[in-house]
Parts: structure tokens; sequence; C-alpha cells
């Protein structure tokens, strides 16, 4: 018997049971006796049977099969952090015998992934964004199927994993704030996205710790087309501001670039730090001061803490805390 080629049958016959009780045994489901179970799982483990991966979702109703949601509005600053996220998924959905189906959202427009609930086509859900108006979560409350989010969220029914970036933003507008930087301006995207939110929460907490008050009139929030950032910054050179903080590196890029051709010189004239980093910002002049998040690991926890839904376990939401502040010369 070539091993790896067995299956239920040979099994069954090589154990004088029959197959419907061998597949009980494998799978752990149905009435089997202790004795009888131990002999299929020695007979496995002898011949290093694996089962075959259609049969055994057919065997368990299962499509061994996850889906990520990703809204199809990412721009370039989102793109390395979706990838690396991916990278983490699907490290550890591999490892659990599950594909990743990808499913692209178009603001609310939930079509897509209707359709691949009512098919059956998943076990379970990925969303890689929390909203403040969160349809997409609601609908997956509702739907029953199991789902984790990568984001913080204030619903206590929902399941996420996020960084620490409240944490991660209050450290680093806390030290800017210790090197002299007193008048800061905040540069960020939707209000309706959490990390946005979570991102200004923990600006407004390192001003508080500091026995200061943060500028509600320095604080510009919805800036989703960097069209805008130009204007900005002509409102902030006139009111005097120490330094901008960027929500993005995105954002972070554009005043770069806006400041180059007003030949406004960074960190002489204008400080600049981002609070998220990625491959946008490694050939930024000058060197960017940002926060580095391991995106690889959030992903790589949201895949098993959906796993681990999908058997049954009891799981709770968690907070990663692996941040790092990268100080440079634009905050100099």
């Amino acid at each position: 018997m070539a091993e790896n080629k067995i299956t239920i049958d040979d099994i069954a016959k090589a154990l004088g049971i029959s197959k419907t009780t061998v597949s009980r045994a494998i799978s752990g489901k149905g009435r089997v006796g202790e004795e009888t179970r131990q002999k299929v799982l020695d007979f496995i483990d002898k011949h290093n049977y694996k089962p075959n991966i259609m049969a055994r979702a057919l065997a368990q109703q299962k499509t061994y099969n996850i889906g990520v949601v990703w809204p199809d509005d990412y721009n370039a600053v989102d793109l390395p952090f979706f990838q690396r996220c991916m990278t983490g998924m699907s490290e550890v959905t591999g490892n659990f015998g599950y594909d990743i189906i990808v499913s692209l959202m178009t603001g609310n427009d939930l079509t897509g992934l209707k359709r691949i609930i009512d098919n059956h086509k998943v076990d379970g859900i990925i969303l890689t964004r929390t909203l403040v108006d969160d349809r997409p979560a609601r609908f997956l409350k509702e739907s029953g199927i199991p789902f984790v989010a990568v984001g913080s969220t204030e619903d206590p029914d929902i399941v996420y994993v996020d960084n620490d970036n409240f944490s991660a933003c209050r450290e680093l507008t806390s030290i800017l704030i210790a090197k002299g930087m007193k008048r800061l301006a905040l540069i960020g995207g939707s209000a309706n996205h959490v990390i946005t939110r979570t991102r200004q929460k923990g600006f407004v907490a390192a001003y508080e710790e500091a026995g200061l008050s943060a500028d509600p009139a320095l604080m510009y929030l919805n800036i989703e087309s960097t069209s805008k950032v130009g204007h900005i910054l002509k409102e902030l050179l006139k009111k005097k501001v120490d330094g901008v903080v960027c929500m993005d590196d995105n954002l972070a890029g554009e005043v770069i670039s806006r400041c180059r051709d007003e030949h406004i010189n960074i960190p002489k004239e204008l400080r600049l730090a981002s609070f998220y980093n990625s491959s946008i910002l490694e050939s930024a002049v000058p060197t960017v001061t940002s926060l580095n998040f391991n995106d690889k690991n959030l992903g790589a926890a949201a895949a098993k803490l959906l796993i681990d839904m999908i058997d049954g376990a009891s799981v709770s939401s968690r907070i990663l805390r692996n941040y790092e502040v990268i100080l440079k010369e634009s905050t100099k």
C-alpha cells in the first residue's frame, strides 16, 4: 500500500470496519468507540494518510475557503498594507488547508459579499477595514457566518484584531511634543474609518498627558484627495505651526512634494511625521519620522482567530503591540 495513496476504503478494509466508522473517527463526529477511533488514528499515523480535501470538505460540510473583503477604494498607500496582511493570512490558512477568496467591495455595495455567502463558497470572512457606520459588519452579523475584522470597533459582538494604533500615535506625538513641537497640525483621511478616529484620539491624548490642549483648528480630517494638501499647507504656514503629522505616508509624501514645489525646507522650516510607514516613504528626501507596524503578523493573527472560530473555539478580540517609533531627518 503506497504511502499517501491510501483511501478511506483501504483503511476500512485493513481494519475490518465500515467506511462510515473510519470517516467518523477522522472527523471526530458521530458515535465511535474510543478503541476503534484509536486504531484508525494509529493506522493513519503509520501510513501517513492525508484525506482528500474535497472529501473532507463534504464530510464536514466545509468549503475550506476563507473570504477576504478588500474595499476597492484602497489607494497606493493601502496596497503594501494589504499585501503584507495577505501574506500573513495566506501562511496561516495554507497551514490549515484553507484557500483565500478575495471579494472587492465598492462603497456600501454588498452584492459580491452576499453572493459568496449565499452560494456557500466560504466558511468565514475577514473584513480588512472597520467603519464607524459599518454596513458590511452588520450584514455579516445578520448572516450568521463567522467573521473577524482587521481594525478595532466599539461593537462588542464583533471579534477583531488590530495594531495598538492609539498607543503608537500617542507615543510618537509625545516624542514630538517633548522635542519642543507644541503646535502640531494633524492631517487625516475619512472620519468614517475607525482607524482615523483612533489615530486622532492618540494624538489628542499625547497633548493631554503633557498638560496641553491640541488645537482643533489645526486638525484636518476627511482629506481623501491629496489635491487639498497644497491649500492646507499654505494655511498652516500662516498659522506658524511647528510641524505636521500625517495619518499615513501617502499624505506625508504629498506634503514633501508640495514643500519642494514651494521651496519650503524640511525640517528647517517645517517638521514632518507620519503615523504609518510603507515602501512609499523608503526613498523620501528627507527621510520621514514614522511608525512601523508588523502588518504580516496582523494578517496572520486575523486568519488564526477566524479558523479557531470556524472550528467552534471560544475566541476574543486582540490588540497587537508590535510597533516601533522610527525617528528620522524630518523632525530634527
